[in-house]
């Protein structure tokens, strides 16, 4: 195995501990919706977004344990996002991860409430976090609201849902994509940024820069995997978006100027860390990573 693999191992390793360690009911009667929440957080995952956590974090000379809040926090809203994502009155899938989605193992009112709690327990976990000073947490707080809400994840969302069987030009597909996956992908770096309490106006610009550039890769490579690979391999229903007739960049660009596009934005990407010299090593291979992933 790869260093760089290894990094990942243990940083997919050390996000689920603590994730397992947290989600534990302490009432008897919520058995239920805890062991819905547990099984969509657990299933599986890439666990790209606290991977960027702790990399940010690592990149401003800060440890693992400072960030293992803010990279829980982010995971727990891209879970949720995902429960209500799949449900029946938004894309309605039977499958993630490779397993049957929440509504399908439990039940629709369950996965709702699923999700629910997961984004309450996200902001709870940071507003208690004694890492973080106050001003630190509310911070914290204050970005991640913005990225999971209308000018974020969720604004992105409903721009999709308002997109389906229309051709949109590609400012708007970005516009859309800004919104919908590269803003919380955008919350995960500036967190792990936060987390490692180093973080200066101008770091923050530089991984602003990075994150944008990444986020938008991250969705032209899903874009590419959904004409490209298969059902088993992306643990996701393949052909989706064909399917369901949405506005994706093989569609509009081709999928030749995609994957030209990809590479482009992960190019972005890098150039904008030059300042941060050494330490961003492992952001510079996570860029890489988002760009070549085959699922």
């Amino acid at each position: 195995m790869s260093p760089f693999a290894d990094y990942l191992q243990h940083c997919q390793e050390r996000i689920n501990r603590h994730l397992t360690a947290q989600l534990v009911n302490q009432h008897p009667l919520l058995d239920r919706l805890y062991a819905a929440m547990r099984y969509s957080v657990t299933i599986g995952g890439k666990r790209v977004r606290p991977l960027l956590a702790y990399a940010s974090c690592e990149a401003l000379g800060g440890e693992f344990e400072q960030a293992d809040s803010a990279a829980a926090a982010v995971e727990l809203i891209h879970a949720y996002s995902l429960i209500h994502d799949d449900l029946p009155a938004m894309d309605d899938d039977d499958l993630r991860r490779g397993q049957p989605t929440c509504h399908r193992a439990y039940d629709e009112a369950t996965a709702i409430l699923a999700g629910d709690g997961l984004q309450a327990l996200a902001f709870d976990w940071l507003a208690k976090e004694e890492h973080y000073s106050p001003a630190t947490r509310l911070d914290m707080i204050r970005l991640l609201a913005t990225a999971a809400g209308p000018q974020g994840m969720v604004g992105g969302q409903a721009i999709d849902l308002g997109s389906v069987g229309r051709k949109l030009d590609l400012a708007t597909l970005e516009d859309m994509h800004l919104h919908k996956t590269g803003a919380l992908i955008s919350a995960a770096v500036q967190l792990g940024a936060l987390a490692s309490t180093r973080a200066t106006p101008e770091h923050l610009h530089s991984l602003r820069s990075y994150a944008r550039a990444i986020g938008l890769a991250f969705q032209v490579q899903d874009d590419i995997l959904d004409v490209q690979s298969d059902t088993a391999t992306l643990g996701k229903r393949q052909g989706a978006d064909i399917a369901r007739d949405k506005p994706t960049y093989p569609a509009l660009l081709g999928l030749a100027q995609a994957q030209t596009l990809a590479l482009q934005l992960r190019d972005q990407a890098l150039e904008s860390l030059e300042g941060l010299g050494a330490n961003a090593s492992r952001l510079r291979q996570l860029a890489d990573y988002i760009v070549q992933r085959r699922f």
